[in-house]
């Protein structure tokens, strides 16, 4: 095989490769339709000039037996008239007219056979438009949903790579990080401000006061003996002389004697 005929070739088969794929399905059905519906109506057409040769042919048979009585009538009234020349003369052609009307006679039979054919062909390229017409929504919807099929795969595919999936838990990792920050920064920023010791006796005034409540919640259901005012927290005066009690002995150093020093 010389250069020249394996380029063709090469050719022919990359075009229709290239007409394979750039075919729509739904197009390509649209177009058969259309051709079908256009050879059912040039069928239709010569039909019905079949069936115009037909009648004509079925009108000239019936004519030319109407001629043929008329020229035996004729005929007749030669024969009465006692002109048998004339009689012969019009039986002549009377036998002409019947021959005609028996050539029309075979005529028109061999056409409405042909007629009544293509009438049936008529009937089963019809038929034949309307199932591919129906074939036609099954297939373009077979279509449709391998496309919708097709496309659910490709996005599943997508969301299988687990690539995305671990940019999302690194970020959410990065965010925790940074919401921890920010709570210890909230809350060292709370203890390095303000008065240290009065934050350190809240807090014990409030463990103090659920102690308490869960002591007279005990004593209230008989589980305990009542709490005793001893129990109680000190009124705000007593904390306060506490505090300013507990402020003076941060001020006084304790050496390693055991001797106090003001």
């Amino acid at each position: 095989m010389g250069i020249f005929s394996r380029l063709g070739t090469l050719i022919k088969s990359n075009l229709n490769d290239l007409i394979s794929k750039a075919e729509d399905p739904e197009k390509m059905l649209n177009q058969v339709l259309i051709d079908m519906g256009n050879q059912l109506v040039e069928a239709k057409r010569q039909i019905a000039a079949s069936i115009a040769d037909e009648k004509r042919l079925r009108k000239q048979a019936d004519q030319e037996a109407v001629t043929a009585k008329e020229w035996e009538r004729k005929a007749m009234m030669a024969v009465r008239a006692n002109d048998d020349e004339l009689a012969k003369q019009a039986l002549l052609r009377q036998q002409e007219h019947t021959n005609l009307a028996v050539q029309f006679e075979q005529q028109w039979q061999q056409q409405k056979v042909a007629v009544d054919k293509l009438k049936d062909a008529l009937r089963t390229l019809n038929d034949k438009v309307e199932e591919a017409k129906r074939k036609k929504n099954i297939l373009i919807a077979r279509k449709k949903r391998a496309e919708a099929q097709k496309a659910i795969q490709e996005t599943m595919s997508g969301l299988s790579d687990t690539s995305a999936f671990d940019t999302f838990d690194r970020m959410a990792d990065k965010i925790d990080q940074l919401e921890a920050e920010a709570e210890a920064g909230t809350e060292l920023a709370g203890e390095m401000s303000g008065d240290t010791l009065a934050t350190k006796f809240k807090k014990l005034e409030g463990t103090a006061g659920a102690d308490m409540a869960l002591a007279e919640l005990k004593a209230k259901m008989g589980l305990a003996p009542a709490p005793s005012a001893q129990g109680a927290l000190p009124a705000a005066t007593d904390r306060v002389r506490m505090e300013e009690d507990v402020g003076v002995e941060e001020k006084v150093a304790v050496p390693v004697g055991g001797k106090e020093q003001k």
